[in-house]
């Protein structure tokens, strides 16, 4: 399989020097394209600090981040803004909906933001939320809607113009079971359409239904497994 991403020996410290923090410690990691990968750790373990490595949110303390071959790791802000407006689509476990927006309105906002024309735009953001099932919900605002609707318009926003990562961020944390089953084979369905998939969790059965399963605690990678799941 062809690498997409190779992290050497990153480290992030908070507080360098007697009450330093080493939320990233001396990590190296390698995801392929089109893997569906969970990143698991329980609270101040380093995976949000991974994960905001991983999205361009961040930059490492030291150590070396190729993202597609590319050094991400010493690129400005508008440089790293530029990547994750590109290759990334994030979807996060608050749903970050704008309230007085539509479903079809919240789509539509990143790719104004890239300066996408209006028709095309449309376009996307329909095909989007047809693909997520919500064809018959596009003119509801999120207070019309149930979490999990929510979270698939948020899934919507994050792939309307195709980036070959997801990045979820505990995207089933606020969903009850029945909505936790639907986002996930969302997410599955994206990866068999090829997409790079990197699930970050705190919960186990979670972290199970992907294909490969990364255990991080203390800023270190602890274990990496490759689960037998069904993808």
């Amino acid at each position: 399989m062809e690498e997409l991403i190779e992290i050497r020996d990153m480290c992030k410290i908070y507080n360098p020097g007697e009450n330093e923090v080493r939320a990233l410690d001396h990590v190296d990691l390698k995801i392929n394209k089109n893997e569906f990968v969970a990143i698991i750790g329980q609270s101040g373990s380093g995976k949000s600090t991974l994960m905001n490595m991983l999205g361009c949110l961040d930059v490492p303390t030291s150590g070396k981040y190729f993202l597609d071959g590319q050094d991400v790791s010493g690129l400005s802000d508008d440089e790293l803004s530029d990547i994750r407006n590109k290759e990334i689509g994030f979807v996060f476990q608050g749903f970050n909906l704008i309230a007085g927006m539509t479903a079809l309105q919240n789509v539509e906002l990143p790719l104004i933001y890239r300066g996408v024309s209006k028709k095309e735009r449309m376009e996307l953001s329909k095909r989007a939320l047809e693909k997520v099932g919500l064809k018959s919900r596009m003119e509801h605002k999120p207070s019309e809607m149930s979490g999990g609707q929510q979270q698939r318009v948020a899934i919507a926003r994050a792939i309307a113009q195709a980036p070959p990562i997801i990045l979820a961020d505990e995207p089933t944390g606020n969903l009850d079971s029945g909505s936790t089953k639907e986002i996930m084979e969302i997410l599955k369905e994206l990866h068999k359409e090829g997409r790079t998939v990197i699930l970050i969790t705190h919960d186990n059965d979670i972290a199970a239904r992907a294909k490969r399963m990364i255990r991080i605690m203390d800023g270190k990678i602890v274990a990496d497994i490759m689960n037998d799941a069904e993808i």
